[in-house]
C-alpha cells in the first residue's frame, strides 16, 4: 500500500492572487532630458584600483588528536566437557572418551559424516587452493632490482631519560612483535631517575609497548625462548638471570639470588636446545658462563671459568661479552672476550681443562658480536674493534675472511637468516652495512644511515626481510630490504661453500708457509748464535774499527735477509690469488 501525505492550508494565508492576461505594451512614463543638469557635471579623476576575484583566506594550523590502538586478546580453553569432568585430569578424560566411543549413537554419527568428510578430503586433495601461478617469473623481474632498504617503523624509550637498546630478540612466531633491553652501560652516566623496564613491541603501533617488562636492575640482554613464545628470560645489569612468563603480566615469574648470580653485568644468555625447553645459559665479564634452569633460578645447574690456564682460577679468568650457540651442535659453543679473544668450549667434557678447546686471537679490542652461519656452522662471524671477521673453525692462526678497516667502531653484527652470502653489521656511526661476500668483499653492498646517534645492536626477523637496529637514544629503527637482499639466490649456497673451502685451503697454505719459515729463521738463529759465540771467542783481540765493521757488516744482512723473506711471501700470495 502506498503511503500519501496531504498538507491543507486556507485560502486567505496565500495572500494575493495573481491574475496573468495578455495585452500591448503601454507607455507609463517619459521623463525627457534637461540641458542645465549637464552644466553641473564633474569629470572624474581616472584611478587604478586592484581587485580580487575569490575570497580572502588566511592559513591556520590545527593539531589532531593522536588515537592510540590497543591490543586485547581471550584466551581460548577446551570446552564441550560435562561439568563433573575436570579437562585437566586426564583419568577422567580417556575413560568418559571411551565410554561415549561405545554409544551406537555415536558410531552412527560417524559413518554419516564420514562419507561427507570424505569427498571433502578428496577435493582438497585434487585441487590445491592455495597455488600461486607465475611466481617464479615475478620473483625474478624483481630480484633485478638494486639493493635498497626503507624505514617502515621507528620504536621510541617512551622514558624522558632515555637508554641504550643493548638487546633485541624476534618473536619466534612471526615477525610482528619485538623485545627490547635498555641500559646504560657507562656506570657514571647513569641516572637515579632512569627506568630499568624493557618493552615488547607490536611493530605496528609504535605509540605504546604492548607489554612492559619490570626488573629490579636494568636488562642488558634478552632472548625468547624459540619453543615456548610466552616465556623470556633476560640477563640484568646487576648480574642476576631474570624469567618472564609474558601470560602472566609484566612481574618477572622467577630471578636467581644475588649469592649465585654473576658479580658483573649479564652480557648475554641464550636457550639451550633440551627436551624440557627450559634451559638457558648465560655469559658475564665476570669471567663465569652458567647454565640455569628457569624452574628453578636459586642456583646455576652448571659453571665454567674462562681461564685459559685452564685452572679455573676465577683471578686470571677472561671477561666475556658475546656468546654464541648452534642448536646443531648442541655440545659446542663460542665465547667472546673482553680481550679480544674467541674462546671455543665443550660443554659435555669430563675435566675443566677439557672444557676450553681452544682459542681465536681475534680482534685488537672487544669481541662484541659472535655469530655462526646458518647454513654452514663450520664458519662464524666476530665483529671488534674496526672490522667483521670470517672463521673457520679448522684454522686458528687467522680469520679466512675480512672486511677492510672501517672509520669508526662496528658494535654488533649477524647473519642474513635466507641468504648464506650477507650479513649486517652497526657502527657507532649511526650506519647499518650490508654485505654480500659473493657481490664484493671490501665495501659493503648497501650502506644505509640509520640516525645521527650511535647504534648498539641489529638483528634481523626470520624472513630476512625486516632488519631491528637499536640506537644508543632508545630507538628501534624496523627497516625492510629489497628482494634482492632477502631472498636466495640461484646456485648461492654451492657458490658459498666453494668460496669458503677456496679461503680455507688458502689459509692453510700460508699458515704451513709460515710455520716452514719459522723452522728455518729459529734455524738461522741458532747458527748466528753459533757463529757469534766463536766469533766472540777469536775477536777477544780486535780492535775497535773491526768490531763497527763486523756490526755494520751483521746489522746489513740480516735487512737483505729481511727483504728477500717479504718478496717471497708477496710473491707466493700473488700465485694463490691467480
Amino acid at each position: 500500500m502506498e503511503i500519501v501525505h496531504e498538507y491543507t492550508k486556507p485560502r486567505r494565508d496565500f495572500g494575493r492572487q495573481c491574475l496573468f492576461s495578455d495585452r500591448p505594451a503601454e507607455l507609463l512614463a517619459d521623463v525627457s532630458p534637461d540641458s542645465d543638469l549637464a552644466l553641473q557635471f564633474t569629470t572624474r579623476s581616472s584611478r587604478v584600483q586592484a581587485l580580487q576575484c575569490s575570497r580572502d583566506m588566511s592559513e591556520h594550523q590545527v593539531n589532531t588528536e593522536r588515537f592510540e590502538s590497543e591490543s586485547r586478546g581471550i584466551n581460548h580453553v577446551e570446552g564441550g566437557w560435562p561439568k563433573d569432568i575436570n579437562p585437566q585430569d586426564m583419568e577422567q578424560t580417556i575413560r568418559f572418551r571411551k565410554k561415549v566411543e561405545k554409544d551406537e549413537s555415536y558410531l552412527m554419527s560417524i559413518l554419516q559424516l564420514g562419507d561427507v568428510i570424505g569427498h571433502c578430503v578428496g577435493q582438497n586433495t585434487a585441487i590445491d587452493i592455495y597455488q600461486k601461478y607465475f611466481e617464479d617469473e615475478d620473483l625474478q623481474d624483481e630480484i633485478q632490482e638494486p639493493p635498497s632498504a626503507k624505514t617502515i617503523n621507528v620504536l621510541r624509550d617512551p622514558n624522558q631519560v632515555k637508554r641504550t637498546v643493548t638487546c633485541l630478540s624476534w618473536h619466534p612466531e612471526g615477525g610482528r612483535k619485538l623485545a627490547a633491553a635498555y641500559s646504560c652501560l657507562e656506570f657514571q652516566k647513569a641516572s637515579r631517575d632512569m627506568s630499568p623496564d624493557a618493552y615488547v613491541w607490536d611493530i605496528e603501533n609504535p605509540n605504546k609497548p604492548e607489554l612492559s617488562l619490570k626488573p629490579a636492575s636494568p636488562l642488558v640482554c634478552l632472548d625468547y625462548n624459540p619453543k615456548d613464545s610466552h616465556t623470556v628470560v633476560g640477563g640484568s645489569y646487576n648480574g642476576q638471570i631474570v624469567f618472564w612468563d609474558t601470560r602472566k603480566g609484566s612481574q618477572p615469574a622467577d630471578v636467581s639470588s644475588l649469592e649465585q648470580s654473576h658479580r658483573d653485568p649479564v652480557f648475554k644468555t641464550i636457550w639451550l636446545q633440551s627436551k624440557t625447553g627450559t634451559e638457558a645459559f648465560s655469559a658475564s665479564t665476570d669471567g663465569q658462563i652458567l647454565w640455569w634452569d628457569v624452574r628453578r633460578l636459586s642456583e646455576p645447574t652448571e659453571q665454567l671459568i674462562l681461564d685459559l690456564g685452564r685452572e679455573g682460577n676465577l683471578d686470571r679468568a677472561l671477561g666475556a661479552i658475546s656468546l654464541e650457540f648452534e642448536p646443531t651442535m648442541p655440545t659446542k659453543f663460542l665465547v667472546g672476550t673482553e680481550q679480544g679473544i674467541i674462546v671455543s668450549c665443550n660443554r659435555k667434557a669430563k675435566t675443566v681443562a677439557e672444557k676450553i678447546v681452544c682459542t681465536y686471537d681475534s680482534h685488537h679490542g672487544p669481541v662484541y658480536a659472535l655469530q655462526r652461519n646458518p647454513f654452514f656452522p663450520k664458519n662464524f662471524l666476530s665483529v671488534g674493534d674496526w672490522r667483521a671477521r670470517i672463521w673457520s673453525e679448522d684454522i686458528k692462526e687467522s680469520s679466512i675472511m675480512w672486511t677492510k678497516y672501517q672509520m669508526s667502531f662496528m658494535t654488533d653484527a649477524c647473519w642474513s637468516p635466507v641468504r648464506p652470502s650477507v650479513f649486517f653489521t652497526v657502527k657507532t656511526e649511526g650506519v647499518l652495512d650490508t654485505w654480500d661476500v659473493l657481490f664484493k668483499q671490501n665495501d659493503p653492498t648497501l650502506s644505509v644511515k640509520v640516525c645521527d646517534e650511535a647504534l648498539y645492536s641489529v638483528r634481523p626477523d626470520e624472513s630476512g626481510r625486516l632488519v631491528a637496529c637499536g640506537s644508543q637514544q632508545g630507538a628501534v629503527t624496523i627497516l625492510e630490504l629489497s628482494l634482492g637482499l632477502s631472498s636466495l639466490q640461484k646456485n648461492e649456497k654451492s657458490l658459498m661453500a666453494e668460496m669458503l673451502e677456496r679461503e680455507a685451503k688458502r689459509e692453510k697454505i700460508l699458515e704451513a708457509r709460515q710455520k716452514e719459515l719459522r723452522l728455518k729463521e729459529r734455524s738461522r738463529s741458532e747458527q748466528s748464535r753459533e757463529d757469534e759465540a766463536g766469533r766472540d771467542a777469536a775477536g777477544r783481540e780486535e780492535t775497535p774499527e773491526q768490531l763497527i765493521a763486523r756490526a755494520e757488516q751483521d746489522f746489513f744482512s740480516i735487512v737483505e735477509a729481511e727483504k728477500r723473506r717479504r718478496r717471497e711471501r708477496e710473491q707466493e700470495k700473488k700465485q694463490l690469488s691467480s
